[in-house]
């Protein structure tokens, strides 16, 4: 707001009525009036008067622009004084037959300071730290009247008074998570109030600040210790306790290379995942680096992983196809410093190759030969397997447990004509009597009369042909009851035998201890069975 002081038509009227007053006995030179308080740039009407009728000399002595202005009196003269930039002190003088004297008139000059500026905050400050604030104001006038506040919103938190050019007034106020976002500023109050005047006032513009909290314990770092070439691994870095957690950035780098991590943020804390992958030229010992940064510091968390390369071990076979009776070399071979196991063989002194010798039978067709190498790895053991498969041809063959040779079954029953034929290549089977009936292997039938007889089975691959005979004898209804007689008639007759031998058995135990109780002998415990 731009001030402003007396208007000249008042202070004409004020210097008029002071002519009008009557001087003094001597010699004097009087001034109106004698203080007045206008704005930088102002202008002001002063009366110079005389105490005696007809001065010899009347006037004014001052550096500002002066104008006499209306028809002075006799005693008296006015002046306007113009552009008055800073305090002055205009003299009136006059010369009476009396003698000579003097008056000054005094000048103040107020105005605004030109420049309230309050000094940059830091770029973020840290929470439970003392924020300074410092402002600095260059102008304003008159300076015993300028006061320099400090605010933080609308709240004053410090009010000084301005002292020197420029003024500088400072305050230190404790941080807290609350300030964050808050806006600080300064704020100059020239108060002419008591000279009738008002209240000016200027304020800087606003700062807002940063406050940021990063807790004094490093962040939690979760990695593989040891990592194997072209496999993937995921580490996770956490941190709690931030503030605010949304402006904290993560760096993450496994020795030149950097992660490029997914980061979830949670209630004062974060969680940062990454995929790494590594390849054959980083094999050896890096470097895993996780660093939260927030505000102007940073939390690091530096582990170790080893990187390695472990192909899986070899197996081997002189040929993965061998015919029944051929001499096999399984090998099994492995990284130089890895220890292989081949299982399914006799044990072996631990190394990084193993051997075994085999003559193929048509058991080991199927046969699986597992390599299992161990190498260790930055104190863990790893492992890797792998398996070969042996095939062994062999001949058809037809073997009584796998095809009877004699099948008596009832007529009219329901049976399933069984007859597996083993060789590899797998032969083809058939069993047909007088070479064109074909007896219905692994098929549910229904016995009949027709189905009685010779059957020749062939089996037959590749690797040539067996074959074998097999006979179905087929049970009449009648013949079946026969049989159940006989079998009624043979458990009959050994019940019968049972129960004889048992009848007799008791009957010579009753007449043993008849005799005894005759001799006069004492009777002993039966602790075993008596004799027959």
């Amino acid at each position: 707001m731009a001030p402003s002081g007396p208007q000249p038509a008042l202070l004409t009227l004020l210097v008029l009525l002071g002519a009008l007053l009557p001087g003094p006995g001597n010699a004097q030179t009087s001034v109106f009036p004698q203080e007045v308080i206008l704005p930088r740039g102002g202008s002001v009407v002063v009366n110079c008067s005389a105490s005696c009728d007809q001065p010899m000399l009347l006037g004014m002595e001052t550096p500002l622009p002066k104008k006499e202005i209306l028809p002075g009196g006799n005693n008296w003269k006015m002046y306007e004084l113009s552009n008055v930039q800073e305090d002055s002190q205009p003299m009136c003088y006059s010369n009476c037959p009396d003698g000579q004297s003097s008056a000054k008139t005094f000048l103040t000059v107020y105005w605004t300071p030109e420049r309230v500026e309050l000094a940059p905050l830091p770029s973020w400050q840290p929470v439970g730290k003392n924020l300074t604030l410092r402002c600095q104001v260059e102008g304003g006038a008159p300076r015993a009247k300028l006061t320099v506040v400090l605010l933080h919103g609308e709240k004053e938190l410090s009010r000084q008074s301005a002292v020197g050019e420029p003024a500088e007034v400072t305050t230190m106020v404790p941080v807290s998570r609350d300030d964050h976002g808050a806006n600080f500023s300064c704020r100059t109050e020239l108060d002419l109030r008591p000279c009738g005047l008002g209240l000016f006032e200027n304020t800087s513009a606003p700062h807002q600040l940063q406050t940021f909290d990063l807790p004094a314990t490093p962040p939690q770092l979760v990695s593989p210790q040891v990592l194997e070439v072209d496999t993937q691994e995921t580490v996770v870095c956490s941190l709690d306790g931030l503030f605010p957690v949304s402006e904290a950035q993560v760096y993450l780098a496994l020795g030149d290379q950097k992660l490029n991590p997914t980061v979830t943020y949670g209630n004062n804390s974060l969680s940062a995942k990454a995929s790494v992958k590594v390849t054959a030229e980083e094999e050896g010992i890096q470097r895993l680096l996780c660093s939260v940064m927030l505000g102007t510091q940073t939390q690091e968390t530096r582990q170790t992983v080893t990187i390695y390369s472990f192909p899986a071990p070899n197996v081997i076979l002189t040929e993965p196809e061998v015919s029944e009776g051929t001499e096999v070399i399984v090998k099994c071979e492995a990284h130089s410093t890895a220890k292989v196991t081949l299982n399914g063989v006799p044990a072996q002194p631990p190394g990084p190759r193993a051997e075994f010798l085999l003559k193929a039978t048509p058991e080991d067709n199927g046969r699986s030969f597992s390599c299992s190498a161990t190498l260790e790895v930055a104190g863990q053991l790893v492992h890797k397997n792998q398996t070969r498969e042996l095939r062994v041809l062999y001949g058809p063959r037809l073997d009584e447990k796998d095809c009877p040779g004699n099948w008596t079954w009832p007529e009219n029953s329901q049976q399933t004509p069984m007859c597996q034929a083993w060789g590899n290549p797998l032969p083809q089977l058939k069993c047909l009597k007088d070479g064109t009936f074909p007896l219905p292997i692994g098929k549910s039938v229904t016995v009949t009369r027709d189905l009685e007889g010779t059957y020749l089975c062939q089996a037959r691959s590749t690797r040539g042909e067996v074959t074998r005979e097999v006979t179905v004898n087929v049970l009449s209804p009648q013949y079946e009851m026969v049989i159940i007689i006989v079998v009624a008639a043979a458990v009959i007759l050994g019940i019968a035998g049972v129960a004889t031998y048992l009848y007799n058995r008791q009957r010579k135990i009753r007449k043993y201890r008849l005799q005894q109780a005759q001799n006069g002998t004492p009777m002993k415990p039966n602790t075993q069975a008596t004799p027959p």
